[in-house]
This record gives C-alpha cells, structure tokens and sequence, in this order.
C-alpha cells in the first residue's frame, strides 16, 4: 500500500496550492480518506476528510470557506485545493486512509505560507 502526497510547496499569504496523493494497494472507490497536517511544534490535526463516494465531507472550522478535499476513484487520487493561504496554514500536510483497522499514511508533503 501506497500514499504518494505531492503540490506543496512556498507560497505568499493569500496565494493557493492544490495537493494530490494517488493511492495504490487499495480499493480507493471502498476507501473514506482524509488530509491531517502537523505544523511545529503543535499535533497533527485533521483538515478535512470525504467519504468513499465523495457525497460526504468534513472540514475543521479554520479552513472551512478556503480548503476544498475532492477524489477521483478513476485516478485513485484525492486532492487538497487550498486557497487565501495563511501563515497558518504552515505545516506538513498528509493523506491518511484506513482500511481493515489498519491506518496508512503518506509520507507529507511541505506546506510553507510566507507572510
């Protein structure tokens, strides 16, 4: 099983970046999947998440109204569109699915907002 993160990078305060991670070792059509980051010094957190089918969605309150979580069980890949980037928004950001109590993760890929 693989998660292969990628689309961060540097970016000024208000610009947007767009994660991808294509999932491979799974059913990603069976899958409800999800992006956590982890900025220093601070716990990962959960950002958003979307289910299976892609009809349901969760956002943390901070980035409800600028971050959208999308999928394309064709492409086995879900996506992050991030936009009006913050400071904030700071920190290494991760797909993250479970599958049979068993929890797989990406290896992160770095976000990095400059004021």
């Amino acid at each position: 099983v693989q998660l292969q993160a990628s689309g961060g990078g540097l970016v000024r305060a208000g610009g947007s970046l767009r994660l991808s991670c294509v999932v491979s070792g799974l059913t990603f059509g069976n899958l409800d999947v999800a992006w956590l980051r982890q900025a220093p010094g601070k716990e990962r957190e959960l950002v958003a998440a979307i289910g299976y089918s892609g009809s349901r969605s969760y956002y943390t309150d901070s980035v409800k109204g600028r971050f959208t979580i999308s999928r394309s069980n064709a492409k086995n890949t879900m996506f992050l569109q991030m936009t009006s980037l913050t400071p904030e928004d700071t920190a290494v950001y991760y797909c993250n699915t479970q599958n049979w109590g068993r929890t797989y993760w990406g290896k992160g890929t770095q976000v990095t907002v400059s004021s």
